[in-house]
């Protein structure tokens, strides 16, 4: 097995040269035979390879930001479902493309046959590699290492993906290290759950050495270090981590993106807005428009809007809860724009006003956010950054991610931000809008999203840092 390891990229290469080939060719068909003889002067060869190239770009690219060509580590229906968004993103844009060389709205038919098509050949690529390659590489046996509780949380998400991992057995650290290397070697992998970061330190550096995978729950010092700054004044290599948030060069990009994607995506949203705060009217003749206060950079707090998708005596007895999965206090219209996130897009206004950015962490209101820093004071940290329409843990996570968890995904993108990532999530919004586990709600009786495992937890690896 481990001298397979290094053909991984090789198969996975493979696989998709396989798919792109077949996307040129079915594309190469309908340009040369529909949409290339409407344009007013003909290309020569060359045009029309150019024109293959750029089509053949974002077919790859837009896949790949959703993923869709990780066979073997996304789930099939995923794996799917990421090159079907790429794919059609894709050929939207051509049709876009075509429009502006022939100057007219030409007939989409032949494009969306085409997309049919591929839809269709996608769909036994993926349920074909994805076989292929998990009976190459079939699930990785695994030893989990946890602290002074199971890591039960983990365990659960790890058992949710049999066709990567096969959790064979699990050892308390309090067996001691020398225990536990002696049974590392026996797997083709470690997971390494919440424990002392003296102990961690040692195992992870053993299983290096032997070349054995590990697989690590980060500390949140672990976060700050990753994005550290490499610093050589002398023979001693330094680690810079900076504390600021964002530069001010960065700061001042990032609110001309806000302003410009807010205003272009008010332009659709607009009639659709309409739409929303008519059925809402309708159904209870109350409020159409929910104002909240919530917490943005540095702390201040604002108004954040919100489509009403709950009754107006929702919260009547003044306890701040998040909604549950099958919360009564939703209504009609509110159970169909919460699943579809179109209750948040009056908040398009708070970007405008700055109080908001397109991309950061979601907003909390204060005394939830109260409530989570008893347990996790770094959970102030979110509050680097300006608060989020949407973000690294909305696309990564879910609604019901736990606090801690949502911390260290928000500190994930703060600590590494750029305006491409910014892009990036943006585009992973769009996938995650049909996607139903991402907006799966609190457990019944949950107030807020930690746990009493998670509270546990984190007061065991405080201690332990």
């Amino acid at each position: 097995m481990n001298n397979q390891e290094q053909y991984k990229r090789l198969i996975r290469m493979g696989f998709g040269a396989a798919l792109l080939a077949l996307h040129a060719g079915l594309f190469w068909f309908v340009w040369k035979n529909y949409y290339s003889p409407l344009m007013e002067t003909q290309y020569w060869q060359k045009g029309h390879w150019v024109i293959l190239i750029f089509y053949l770009f974002w077919v790859f690219w837009l896949p790949r930001v959703y993923g869709g060509w990780k066979v073997g580590y996304l789930k099939v229906f995923n794996l799917i479902y990421s090159q079907a968004l790429g794919i059609l993103m894709a050929d939207a844009l051509f049709y876009v493309v075509v429009a502006l060389l022939t100057k007219h709205a030409e007939n989409p038919v032949p494009l969306l046959l085409m997309f049919l098509l591929q839809l269709l050949y996608t769909v036994l690529w993926g349920v074909v590699t994805n076989r292929l390659y998990l009976t190459a590489y079939p699930p990785r046996r695994v030893l989990l290492v946890y602290g002074d509780r199971p890591a039960l949380g983990l365990m659960r998400k790890l058992r949710t993906r049999t066709d990567r991992f096969e959790i064979r057995s699990m050892i308390h650290i309090s067996e001691g290290l020398d225990r536990i290397r002696q049974e590392a070697e026996s797997y083709q992998g470690v997971v390494i759950c919440d424990i002392p970061s003296h102990e961690r330190n040692r195992l992870l550096k053993y299983c290096y050495g032997k070349g054995i995978r590990t697989y690590t729950t980060p500390k949140i010092s672990d976060l700050l270090i990753r994005s550290a700054e490499s610093q050589h004044m002398f023979d001693t290599p330094l680690l810079m981590a900076r504390n600021t948030g964002l530069s001010i060069e960065q700061r001042f990009c990032k609110r001309a993106v806000d302003l410009i994607v807010a205003g272009l995506a008010l332009i659709p949203a607009l009639p659709l807005m309409a739409v929303v705060a008519l059925f809402i009217k309708i159904e209870d003749h109350g409020s159409i428009i929910y104002k909240q206060k919530r917490l943005t950079e540095g702390g201040r707090s604002f108004f954040v809007y919100k489509f009403r998708s709950m009754r107006e005596d929702a919260e009547k007895d003044g306890v701040a809860r998040l909604a549950g999965e099958h919360d009564d206090r939703i209504t009609k219209t509110g159970h169909i724009i919460r699943a579809i996130r179109f209750d948040e897009l009056p908040q398009l206004f708070n970007i405008l006003k700055g109080d908001m950015s397109i991309v950061g962490p979601r907003p909390e209101r204060p005394e939830i956010a109260a409530e989570y820093e008893k347990v996790i004071p770094e959970f102030a940290y979110r509050l680097k950054v300006k608060a989020g329409l949407t973000g690294y843990a909305q696309v990564y996570g879910k609604y019901n991610t736990t606090a801690y968890d949502k911390l260290k995904l928000d500190l994930m993108y703060i600590q590494n931000y750029s305006l491409r990532l910014d892009f990036e999530i943006m585009l992973k919004t769009v996938q995650i809008l049909f996607m139903k586990e991402s907006t799966e709600g609190m457990e019944a009786g949950q107030e807020i999203a930690i746990t009493r495992e998670e509270t546990y937890q984190r007061e065991e690896s405080r201690r332990a840092e």
